[in-house]
């Protein structure tokens, strides 16, 4: 019936109600003492257990285990009488069968209480969530070893509370889980654990300290992806400081056609230029027979964009046209509007109150913006693109030329022609991601003195801290080092919070992400 059944002999098996029901008493072998280690079969008594084990086809197990007690005869061991066991079938003061007992651990591991209580209550061993979560507390964790590459990070249990997880680099899997991120903590868990020679981790001065406190000797690595994330918010606050400069990323509108003939008629522009070449090329290789992914290898270009170009019989199919303004409630006004502003009122606030006597229920905001083309010599209904946000310019500064579009590229160079800030920002991080693909840190000295005399306040805090950590900054540049294992370990950690509704705390949150590692590195 089950391999952990051989060592017994089985006396009856029958069904009582839903419940598989297993007589069995155990073999006349001899057993080796606890304590002592010597085998006896001198029986004392004899006494019933009875186990859980898994289900069988879909009905829950029970066995009674008719097990002795045997006499221990050494004379100098301390104990008398001691209970045998039978391997695979019994434990001391267990109650189920280690088959079961550890699918009872792994549903607490996979699910924790409610969703492992749920699981069992499937599998036909119904307990509660706080049982599932007595039995997965009571796992013992494994021993923790010092690693060479350590990795250190935060991550948020609440809302201002913190907790930190180290990882070991080399093999990916975690090490210890605590909550508050102070160096005292991570310097004491160094001197324990002597013998880390790297430490990857960000640029927290918390930490830096608490390394420096506690593994002198060992070498501080600052993550290369903190260090860009660092820069990219320090251009963000750049582009914040010249919010009014963002208008000019937008492309100055297209005066309306004076002519039918010449509405029909497209400017020849970049963009325009750029659609008809790839039409153009697509087309040159698309009556070949040949399949989307392959053209879109030769072409280097994405598969979406070849199967667009594709499916169009002309390339002014494929141009970008700014999209028609909607229709508000500002628009039978906007006649009277016209007028009023060539008669020679340019005042918005007078205007509203002019179009709200007349019925016009709407905001003065919304007049404003109406007559804003006006302002600059264009007329009232005239489309306009709305100006970028700083976050997105910090996103097209930072990103790799090769990688940004079309759109993003002009936009890009009409604002750096009109804010020359934002241009030497441009300049500051081209120079280093030049760095970092180059792992050349050489520059960085000249690079960091550039940022303190570029006049840009947000860059300028930035080479301070950067100089005050420049050997980690440099081994993040050079060296392979990275917190990249760190962060897929606290998205991990993160999806074992949300999985409890947030509510675990640091002792079964550390059982959890331990033991859910080692559990995949088993089972991958």
């Amino acid at each position: 019936m089950s391999p952990h059944l051989d060592v017994v002999r089985v006396d009856r098996v029958w069904s009582a109600g839903d419940v598989v029901r297993i007589a069995a008493h155990t073999r006349e072998l001899m057993v080796a003492c606890p304590d002592c280690g010597r085998g006896s079969t001198r029986v004392h008594s004899r006494y019933s257990r009875t186990l859980a084990d898994v289900a069988v086809g879909g009905r829950p197990v029970l066995f009674r285990l008719l097990v002795r007690r045997l006499f221990c005869d050494t004379p100098g061991c301390g104990r008398r009488t001691f209970a045998e066991q039978v391997e695979g079938l019994t434990v001391r003061y267990q109650r189920r069968s280690p088959l079961l007992q550890h699918l009872v651990e792994m549903a607490g591991v996979l699910l924790a209480g409610r969703g492992g209580a749920r699981l069992l209550q499937i599998l036909q061993a119904p307990l509660s969530r706080t049982s599932v979560l007595f039995h997965l507390m009571r796992v013992p964790l494994p021993q923790a070893s010092t690693p060479r590459v350590l990795g250190v990070d935060d991550f948020a249990l609440y809302a201002d509370t913190y907790g930190t997880l180290l990882v070991d680099a080399e093999s990916r899997l975690p090490i210890e889980l605590w909550s508050g991120r102070d160096a005292e903590q991570l310097a004491s868990w160094l001197r324990t654990h002597p013998g880390v020679r790297v430490v990857c981790r960000d640029g927290s001065l918390v930490y830096r300290q608490g390394i420096t406190v506690g593994a002198p000797e060992a070498v501080q690595v600052s993550d290369r992806f903190h260090l860009w994330q660092g820069l990219s918010k320090r251009v963000s606050d750049v582009a914040a400081a010249h919010r009014r400069c963002l208008a000019a990323a937008a492309p100055e509108p297209e005066p309306a056609p004076t002519s039918p003939a010449a509405s029909r008629v497209l400017a020849d522009t970049a963009a325009l230029r750029h659609a008809k070449r790839l039409f153009e090329a697509v087309h040159a290789v698309n009556g070949s027979g040949r399949s989307l992914s392959s053209m879109a290898r030769e072409l280097g270009l994405n598969r979406r964009t070849v199967a667009k170009y594709a499916r169009a019989t002309t390339w002014q199919e494929c141009v970008r046209r700014t999209p028609p303004r909607r229709i508000s409630s500002l628009d039978p006004y906007l006649e009277y509007l016209q007028q009023r502003w060539d008669e020679g009122e340019h005042t918005a606030t007078v205007l509203h109150q002019a179009i709200t006597a007349k019925g016009y229920q709407g905001h003065y905001q919304r007049v404003k913006m109406a007559i804003a083309p006006l302002r600059r010599g264009l007329p009232i209904d005239t489309p306009r693109e709305r100006p970028p946000s700083p976050r997105q310019v910090a996103r097209w500064i930072t990103a790799s030329p090769s990688r940004r579009g079309l759109h993003a590229t002009q936009a890009l160079g009409r604002l750096l022609t009109r804010c020359p800030e934002l241009d030497r920002a441009h300049d500051l991080v081209r120079q280093f991601a030049a760095m970092l693909d180059a792992r050349d840190a050489a520059a960085l000295p000249t690079w960091l003195d550039q940022l303190a005399t570029s006049h840009l306040p947000a860059l300028a805090g930035l080479g301070k801290a950067l100089r005050e950590d420049q050997p980690a900054v440099v081994q993040g540049i050079t060296t392979a080092f990275n917190s990249g294992v760190n962060e897929g370990r606290i998205c991990d950690l993160k999806l074992q919070k949300r999985i409890m509704a947030g509510r675990a705390g640091v002792p079964l949150l550390r059982h959890r992400v331990i033991l859910m590692a080692l559990l995949r590195r088993r089972y991958r």
